[in-house]
């Protein structure tokens, strides 16, 4: 069981938020076993709210778990960890953010954009704690003084796995699968079809969500192997996903769709988490730096110059980017793709944000 911090009347919000972390002991839940604050150091005391699915969704979450590891390695920081459920009510965030708040933690870091309005009513509350949203967005554009709204250009990084699917395709025929429909994964969605086209504008490219607003989009493997059997069924041979733990439905599915299917991961090196039978059909994976955002974000709470405002890790500033992991990439493909990359780094392309 994990190391709590007594935290006085709000400790029962705190203390259901971490039951959820215990997952399975077997297959992809294994990373959330791993107590990684069983201890604590001298440095900053972290409070990290990880969002649906949690530690060992080998995505996004995982990513950030990195980051929180780094900090402790390197920063000798502590920390308590704590996750949403499916279904959960926006007071649940607010609450869990709270706790770790009244309990000391600096800094405090919601894992994913579901954190955005439950950061901006707490931290007003606590303008000597900083907190940190990933991919993180103040609606009313006035961001609140102690909140870092940690960002990604995932179009940027998806338009380069998208000349990555075009040049590996063989039907001509390629598709994406998202998590939920947000502005935030339709940056995914476009920049992948921009990188398809800037190949072959003649692709097909099929786009399908797992859920139009409701979050369990991203924590339904079911639902993400159901969407991406339909394109491979469809005549599609390569299919990219944005849909945290959905995505290990898509690789499942393209197992079963046999030889010669691809899927690409997102967010962290997939083919490194996937099962056995998965990897040989792991083409590559679209990093999102979760977990550069996360020490970077601890970093600053011990270099006493907290991160505020909107960040945004890019191309330029190595935030995205793609895996070659498998070496199922030709020494060709990878030159092209890297040809891209620095036209995006210099201006010359302009990856689209939106549909």
């Amino acid at each position: 069981m994990r190391r709590l911090t007594k935290i006085g009347a709000a400790s029962a919000v705190l203390v259901l938020a971490l039951a959820g972390c215990a997952q399975d002991d077997e297959g992809p839940g294994d990373e959330a076993s791993q107590d990684l604050c069983d201890g604590g150091g001298e440095g900053p005391n972290v409070g990290l709210a990880y969002d649906v699915g949690g530690r060992g969704d080998q995505s996004f979450n995982d990513s950030a778990a990195v980051g929180l590891q780094k900090a402790i390695d390197e920063l000798d920081a502590s920390c308590t960890e704590a996750e949403a459920q499916d279904g959960e009510a926006e007071s649940a965030r607010e609450d869990r953010l709270r706790a770790l708040a009244e309990a000391g933690h600096n800094p405090i870091i919601g894992v994913g954009f579901a954190y955005s309005d439950a950061a901006n009513i707490v931290a007003p509350d606590f303008p000597d704690i900083n907190f940190g949203v990933i991919d993180g967005f103040d609606p009313d554009e006035e961001p609140n003084d102690n909140v870092a709204y940690l960002g990604f250009a995932e179009n940027e990084g998806s338009f380069l796995v998208g000349v990555a699917a075009a040049l590996t395709t063989e039907a001509d025929h390629v598709g994406f699968v998202g998590g939920v429909n947000t502005p935030l994964i339709q940056k995914f969605e476009a920049g992948y079809i921009a990188g398809v086209e800037a190949v072959d504008p003649a692709i097909q490219v099929d786009v399908q969500y797992i859920e139009e607003s409701d979050l369990a989009g991203f924590n339904d493997p079911a639902g993400g192997k159901a969407a991406a059997a339909g394109m491979y069924d469809g005549g599609a041979d390569v299919v990219y996903h944005a849909s945290g733990g959905s995505g290990s439905g898509v690789f499942d599915a393209a197992v079963d769709a046999g030889d010669g299917m691809w899927a690409i991961g997102v967010d962290s090196d997939q083919y490194l988490t996937a099962s056995e039978e998965a990897q040989p059909h792991i083409l590559t994976s679209m990093l999102k730096r979760v977990d550069t955002a996360t020490f970077n974000m601890i970093q600053s709470i011990a270099d006493g110059e907290p991160l505020v405002s909107y960040q945004v890790y890019n191309l330029e500033a190595d935030g995205v980017g793609y895996s070659t992991s498998g070496d199922f990439l030709s020494e060709d493909t990878i030159s092209q793709i890297d040809e891209f990359a620095e036209q995006i780094k210099s201006g010359e392309i302009t990856v689209p944000d939106a549909p």
